[in-house]
């Protein structure tokens, strides 16, 4: 991510520890210009209110107003500010919370530099595609692209490897039907696809989607009803 092409765009980094903040606001340095840092959310909302970042970037476990009481007050008024919460808690309580609020990402400390950068990049894309994380699947089902996760009448859906793999495919191909070859090649790879296995997995993933989402047409393939 090259410095340059996020000139535009200011960052508000929310962490009560001071050396976490301090490190955290010096890696940010490399990547953007504009800045700004709170150690509480209390502060950061004025700082919100008076510069009005493009990303977020915050704790959840502050003192006064945790991290995701902070991101309600904003997400009342601002649904296109970008966030990232970065926390110890890895309880699904929080998770689910987190992702109704429409966050990029939620990052488990300790946070390697690798997910803190995909995160950022995240950010970035969303922001000058103009494109959410959250789709909406049903009025009670939404799938979160970047966190992976599909949410179904306000709680997480577990999603086997397979099924996970095989939904990003036809999500990423919504407007076309993708082959039994593709599916073979993309989610079998170097083994063998039989017709059962298949059927298996698309029922599998029929029961955990809203109904009719999936549709077939024979002898061509699947894709998403959307």
């Amino acid at each position: 991510m090259e410095k340059s092409l996020n000139s535009s765009l200011a960052i508000l980094y929310v962490e009560d520890d001071s050396i976490a903040r301090e490190n955290g606001v010096e890696y940010l340095e490399n990547y953007f210009h504009n800045i700004y840092e709170a150690p509480d959310a209390i502060s950061a909302l004025k700082l919100y209110e008076k510069h009005k970042p493009d990303i977020i970037i915050t704790d959840i476990q502050m003192p006064k107003l945790n991290g995701l009481e902070f991101i309600k007050k904003i997400r009342h008024k601002d649904k296109k500010t970008q966030v990232i919460i970065i926390t110890a808690f890895s309880d699904t309580k929080y998770l689910l919370e987190a992702i109704e609020l429409k966050l990029i990402k939620y990052l488990i400390k300790p946070v390697k530099e690798k997910d803190f950068d995909d995160a950022l990049n995240l950010c970035v894309q969303s922001i000058h595609e103009e494109s959410s994380n959250i789709v909406d699947l049903s009025s009670s089902t939404y799938f979160d692209i970047y966190n992976q996760t599909l949410v179904r009448d306000e709680q997480i859906v577990k999603l086997r490897t397979k099924e996970l793999e095989l939904f990003t495919l036809l999500l990423k191909n919504k407007n076309r039907y993708v082959t039994y070859n593709e599916i073979e090649n993309l989610i079998w790879q170097d083994s063998v696809m039989t017709k059962d296995a298949l059927k298996t997995l698309i029922k599998n993933l029929k029961f955990k989607l809203p109904k009719d989402l999936i549709s077939n047409l024979t002898g061509t393939g699947y894709k998403l009803a959307l």
